[in-house]
């Protein structure tokens, strides 16, 4: 029988996800996907696979996580397997700068962004840029690294002092500093490519996002407006009737790049114009947004995949039947 295979490194990220699966009685397999080997002269079993891999993998100790990843999901859809989040997802989900230019491309705003390796070359190109202006990592995930300077040389002092964070791949980006009118951010989730809901985030406590219970918002640097007062239930409130004209443009873009579950993120500035800054593939949910709502994002998921698996499996025995009636037509015909 075939089954889900969900591609993590995070047990506690996928709790949710597996009592979601208990509940729908979707069978799954987990693949944590740290270290170990892979053989590409086996095929890999029958299934649909889930590709939940994070950014952030590095700050929980495995450095090579994403890379491993990639090789499995290349072997995977060299043999034609069913991947929920292709090999193209995990590429954007690495690289803000891959992001942008697959945003830009579907016309989507993202914010002024230079890419810089070295700290020489970021303090130079700091020098260069409008301020104030905010720093942050290629490859992240929660908002990690994120900084906001008001001028050059705040910049220079820290990239020359031992308080500098690098990027885990060299990439360091200095992006416009967007001056929104309230500490908050939208979350949009698909699941699918299709739209699930929108949330709310208040990010007047910092700037590490990741909507999981499991996750603190604790960074000192907020890019989003000055600091204030939210209390940590309040963080996150998925937003009722919610339309935006980023919507379809989102869509296509999922669409285009091998996407079927993300969360995609803007921020509104003053004037009312919307930037587009950070799409996760290993969306995680609150479940204290979700508690007075009808929607829970996991189960969501787990619904999803398990469409997937049933469907697969009705094309598998469709072909079955298919060859079963080619036989016995040519035994006829032999005969």
């Amino acid at each position: 029988m075939s089954r889900v295979y969900v591609i993590h490194e995070n047990d506690t990220w996928v709790e949710p996800l597996r009592a979601a699966f208990d509940e729908l009685a979707v069978p799954f397999t987990e693949w944590f996907l740290d270290e170990g080997t892979l053989d590409l002269t086996v095929p890999p079993p029958d299934g649909v696979f889930y590709n939940r891999m994070s950014a952030s993998s590095h700050t929980r100790g495995h450095r090579y996580a994403p890379e491993h990843t990639a090789a499995v999901l290349a072997w995977l859809e060299r043999h034609g397997r069913h991947v929920v989040n292709s090999g193209r997802a995990l590429q954007l989900e690495i690289s803000k700068v891959a992001q942008y230019a697959a945003l830009e491309a579907c016309g989507i705003r993202t914010p002024e962004t230079v890419a810089t390796i070295g700290r020489d070359a970021l303090v130079e190109a700091a020098r260069h840029f409008p301020t104030p202006f905010i720093t942050k990592h290629n490859r992240a995930g929660k908002g990690l690294g994120v900084r906001r300077f008001d001028e050059a040389e705040a910049l220079a002092r820290y990239a020359r002092s031992d308080d500098f964070e690098p990027s885990v791949d060299g990439i360091t980006l200095i992006q416009r500093y967007i001056d929104a009118p309230e500490p908050c951010i939208t979350r949009v989730e698909f699941v699918g490519g299709h739209f699930l809901y929108a949330v709310r985030v208040d990010t007047s406590q910092g700037f590490e996002l990741c909507p999981a219970d499991a996750c603190r918002v604790d960074d000192a640097f907020c890019p989003a407006g000055d600091a204030g007062d939210a209390g940590e239930d309040g963080l996150f409130r998925i937003l009722d009737d919610f339309n935006h004209p980023l919507l379809g443009p989102y869509t296509r873009f999922l669409h285009g790049n091998g996407i079927h579950i993300a969360g995609i993120e803007f921020i509104v500035d003053r004037d009312g114009v919307a930037y587009t800054y950070d799409v996760n593939t290993n969306t995680n949910y609150n479940s204290a947004a979700e508690r007075d709502t009808p929607h829970s994002g996991m189960h969501a998921i787990a619904s999803h995949l398990g469409r997937e698996l049933a469907q697969l499996d009705r094309e598998a025995a469709s072909r079955a039947d298919g060859m079963a009636i080619g036989r016995q037509e040519s035994l006829a015909r032999d005969s």
